[in-house]
């Protein structure tokens, strides 16, 4: 996990996740991470990231983790889209919510995370 229970709730200020569910949710956000970024901390271990790349995993990791719980309903949602009497909701992206590879995850976030430098599609592995 990149962040753990002092971290989300001294430093991060978090209270959406209870005690008991936060490990769980930091390490699918965690896991997340790894997919968004391909992988590359995994390869580069945590510990050689700069302080900089460091806080910022550790900060997108609880926001993640914040955005899937309290979206987990409509993340897990089967449903691309439906109508009934002329309104409409689609699930998906959209201007604030992104889905990269798979991962469903704010647009505000996955900007911050990419500051890291990791998310580049281009760049080896």
């Amino acid at each position: 996990m990149y962040a753990d229970a002092a971290y989300y709730f001294d430093e991060y200020n978090g209270s959406i996740i209870a005690e008991e569910e936060l490990e769980k949710a930091l390490k699918k956000a965690s896991r997340h991470i790894d997919t968004l970024t391909y992988n590359r901390i995994v390869g580069k271990g945590f510990s050689n990231l700069t302080k900089f790349q460091q806080s910022i995993v550790k900060e997108v990791c609880c926001s993640l983790a914040d955005f899937e719980t309290e979206n987990a309903e409509l993340i897990n949602s089967m449903l691309k889209s439906y109508s009934l009497n002329g309104v409409s909701m689609t699930f998906g992206s959209s201007w604030n919510v992104s889905v990269e590879s798979g991962v469903a995850i704010r647009s505000d976030l996955y900007e911050r995370l990419q500051q890291t430098g990791l998310c580049c599609r281009s760049l080896g592995v």
